[in-house]
């Protein structure tokens, strides 16, 4: 899921987690009710509503200071970024809270659907100099035109200086533009020369799902992206990928969730239900935990097991994208299977989350909740450790079993022991490939209604 950069509000609309609850939401807009259907409130109003709902429905609501003045701040999404230091933890030395943010809810609406408008390609740095398609969203105009993960790209726009040094021109060129000239090489060496232009298209969180036969172990491939979109798509697609799995008798399973941010609850629930053991079935999956005005929403969700699939190990590839949603998902399978992770550095970490509250023609989301597994393990803020850290293979495909990560998992499914592949990432290169995943969303979002 992308935003443009010139979108943002802050730094990647980092993992969401939300709850819509009716009763709650009649308890605070007895405070401030919004305005009548098609009516914009004043900016002053708009500013003191935020801050009225956040005071009651924040996490932390009991470390804003009285003194705090909502009207020194340009718009909703500035008073939630300056809320965020006033969210201090036991053992964490300075605020938790990266991702409380507004958002006007026309963009939201187009954000939660599934529907980007760019070229639908996101990049990296494979090292200095070497830029690749990280991925590609097969219905984008970068799909349809053919473009694959792992493609080089040399040139953009005519220029030539594809280094970090050029960042921003690349992140705008990529993010930003209507239209733009693109020089990729292939694997095979061969260059081409393609157009694009921005355009609105349905995502598809499913990159891929294939079966390898490894020393007589048939092993499951599962490469999934987001955990937003259509959901009806979404389910139906996890109906046929994990009944074939089973039906295939895979003995092991990979999924692939280095740059999933996260998304709807409702969708890692019904994931976990097909790739939980059949010993989880009624056992408690997680609970969400709200503040002490609002224990009555505090819920708990048991598994429900899905197929026939019934592994007793798992493993995941991961990032520092690998946000919310994702890392629930992991959590809740923590106390029931043998979970392993792998990739090129340890989880973004956010064990929190929130719902959308309309305001005006924004909608606010404070950090409203925090959410724990079976064992009440959940407060991964510094993020998920992993078993084997693997470099991002980014000059290979989805489901190249040649792909470093792909490649340690199989290796240790197959012989127990990882193949390593040296992280090449230095420090100039994450803080550039960070700006260039910047327009990525993570998050995790619970539209459930509360009874």
């Amino acid at each position: 899921m992308h935003f443009k950069a010139q979108r943002l509000l802050t730094v990647s609309l980092v993992s969401l987690f939300f709850s819509q609850a009716c009763k709650k939401n009649d308890a605070v807009n007895n405070l401030n009710p919004s305005p009548a259907p098609g009516t914009v409130p004043s900016s002053n109003a708009l500013k003191d509503t935020t801050l009225i709902y956040s005071k009651d429905l924040y996490l932390w609501y009991n470390q804003i200071p009285s003194t705090f003045n909502a009207q020194t701040y340009s718009d909703p999404n500035a008073i939630m970024e300056a809320l965020r230091q006033y969210s201090n933890e036991p053992g964490f030395s300075t605020p938790v809270d990266k991702w409380s943010f507004a958002m006007k809810q026309t963009e939201w609406n187009k954000l939660s659907s599934g529907i980007s408008g760019d070229f639908g390609m996101s990049v990296f740095f494979f090292k200095e100099g070497d830029l690749r398609v990280k991925s590609v969203e097969r219905s984008s105009p970068a799909g349809l035109a053919g473009i694959r993960r792992g493609w080089r790209i040399t040139k953009i726009n005519g220029n030539t200086n594809i280094s970090t040094t050029n960042a921003d021109f690349i992140s705008n060129a990529v993010w930003n533009s209507p239209s733009g000239s693109f020089t990729f090489q292939k694997p095979d060496g061969a260059t081409i020369d393609l157009s694009l232009n921005a355009a609105t298209y349905q995502e598809h969180p499913v990159y891929l799902d294939s079966i390898y036969t490894i020393n007589s172990k048939k092993i499951g491939y599962f490469s999934f992206n987001s955990f937003l979109g259509d959901t009806t798509e979404l389910y139906n697609e996890f109906s046929r990928v994990f009944n074939h799995f089973s039906a295939a008798g895979i003995n092991d399973l990979v999924v692939d969730l280095r740059y999933n941010g996260g998304g709807y609850v409702t969708v890692q629930q019904k994931l976990a239900n097909w790739l939980a053991p059949s010993s989880a079935n009624a056992q408690l999956m997680m609970k969400e935990q709200f503040n002490n005005k609002y224990t009555e929403f505090n819920t708990t969700d048991n598994f429900q097991k899905l197929g026939a699939l019934n592994l007793s190990r798992i493993y995941f590839i991961v990032s520092r994208s690998t946000a919310s949603a994702s890392e629930l998902l992991i959590n809740n399978l923590k106390p029931f299977m043998d979970v392993q992770l792998l990739g090129p550095s340890k989880t973004y970490g956010k064990p929190v989350g929130f719902f959308p509250m309309p305001v005006g023609d924004w909608y606010i989301f404070p950090v409203s909740f925090r959410s724990t597994n079976k064992n009440g393990q959940g407060n991964y803020f510094n993020g998920m450790d992993l078993n084997s850290q693997v470099a991002d293979g980014l000059d290979k495909d989805w489901g190249d079993i040649t792909e470093s990560c792909l490649q340690s998992a199989l290796s240790n499914i197959t012989t127990g022991v990882y193949k390593t592949a040296a992280v090449r990432e230095s420090i100039e290169i994450k803080s550039v490939n960070d700006v260039l995943s910047a327009p990525e969303f993570k998050g995790a979002v619970d539209v459930r209604k509360r009874k």
